[in-house]
């Protein structure tokens, strides 16, 4: 009897890979009618034009430029995000799509997400969106109070996501809500307010996160006054977990919350540190060898991208993450996930040896921080709460 290639040990210098892990495709549209204060994303406002056509040109010069470095694998999940990448017309996505699809295998019933805001112009065209073959939208609402969107510097009301959503649900069968929660001058009642709204709403997945405050954006230059100390925000996350759960949400990541069966399947993909193919303006990828794992990162100016992919020369770095890395960068991501990770996951995605690091386990379990199953790979209630911390053990 044959082995399937797939368990087919790899040897390469101490790195042993039994298989290459699921692989996804992320696209990058970098456009927005505005950007936000608080938005750390590769996202530029438009000034003149929309440079549609051109953009989806280099995006499927992109992807063939990376066609050789992934012959005979298939794509697990698509996602689209940005910036807003519904500003484009139905038409150029489903052309990409198209594309795509003659160029790589899908899976069947591949998850194939596009990121929208609640304009209404965006609205207008769900109905095509889905006709051109996206399978989940996923939208940026952020608040359902005109006070606070407005401290956000968001363009759309409370009522126009409330619109939104109503379409997106009779459109989709997968719909996920952004919010976020610990605003200037938000109250509990205002987090819990937001979620009670949304619950009844037939959506699939809340994605509840934080406002933190990135260096190099608006709010990092000029803080918003009125933020919330952390002792208050701890009893704001608390709340706003516990009254999702409530509702039928599961919590099975950090900030992200499903309906049963349908957690986000391409940001899964991420957290159990698989591969993804990465292409657009400043998108990031992460591809499998043989002989190593390979971080690429394309160019961030949509410009500068647009002429390097006629170039046939996308890429602004292409490295190879070292066998020392790869300890810290599987548990930034395994270690979000609520359930945690198999332990042998981490011999199958990143070739090392549980061995190597088996000092990092001790302590992490002695600190409280991880969970002392000896099958999986788990934070604690208490790590999950200092994450960091716990991350910052698999340092090298």
């Amino acid at each position: 009897m044959s082995i399937p290639k797939s368990v087919i040990p790899i040897h390469n210098g101490g790195i042993s890979f039994r298989g290459l892990p699921p692989l996804s495709l992320y696209i990058h549209i970098p456009y927005c009618v505005q950007k936000c204060p608080y938005c750390d994303f590769n996202s530029h406002a438009i000034k003149n034009r929309l440079p549609e056509k051109e953009y989806i040109d280099a995006l499927l010069l992109d992807l063939q430029s990376e066609l050789p470095n992934i012959w005979g694998r298939k794509i697990h999940s698509i996602f689209i995000g940005g910036g807003t990448p519904a500003l484009f017309q139905a038409a150029s996505i489903e052309y990409l799509l198209n594309q795509i699809r003659a160029l790589l295998p899908l899976v069947p019933d591949c998850e194939i997400t596009l990121e929208a805001n609640p304009a209404v112009a965006e609205k207008n065209r769900f109905q095509d969106f889905r006709h051109a073959g996206i399978t989940r939208l996923s939208l940026g609402v952020q608040s359902l109070s005109d006070k606070h969107l407005r401290a956000l510097g968001r363009i759309h009301t409370a009522q126009e996501a409330l619109d939104a959503i109503d379409v997106a649900v009779k459109t989709f069968l997968r719909v996920n809500v952004d919010l976020m929660y610990a605003l200037p001058c938000q109250t509990i009642d205002d987090a819990i307010a937001d979620i009670n709204t949304l619950t009844p709403l037939d959506l699939t997945h809340i994605s509840a996160y934080q406002l933190t405050i990135e260096p190099h954006t608006a709010f990092g230059h000029q803080p918003p006054e009125n933020l919330p100390d952390d002792d208050f925000i701890v009893d704001m996350e608390q709340a706003v977990h516990e009254t999702l759960q409530q509702a039928g949400f599961q919590r099975y990541e950090i900030s992200a919350f499903a309906r049963l069966g349908h957690q986000c399947q391409h940001n899964l993909n991420y957290w159990q540190f698989g591969d993804y193919l990465g292409i657009g303006a400043g998108a990031h990828g992460k591809i499998t060898y043989p002989h190593g794992i390979v971080r690429t990162v394309k160019h961030r100016s949509p410009d500068f991208y647009i002429q390097a992919a006629h170039q046939s020369n996308p890429n602004a770095h292409r490295d190879w993450i070292l066998a020392n890395d790869l300890p810290v960068e599987f548990m930034m991501n395994a270690l979000r996930l609520i359930d945690g990770v198999p332990m042998e996951l981490f011999t199958d995605r990143t070739g090392l040896s549980i061995l190597t690091i088996q000092n990092s386990l001790f302590q992490a379990r002695q600190r409280g921080l991880l969970s002392d199953d000896n099958k999986r790979l788990q934070a604690t209630p208490k790590g999950l709460a200092f994450l960091n911390e716990l991350i910052s053990l698999f340092l090298k």
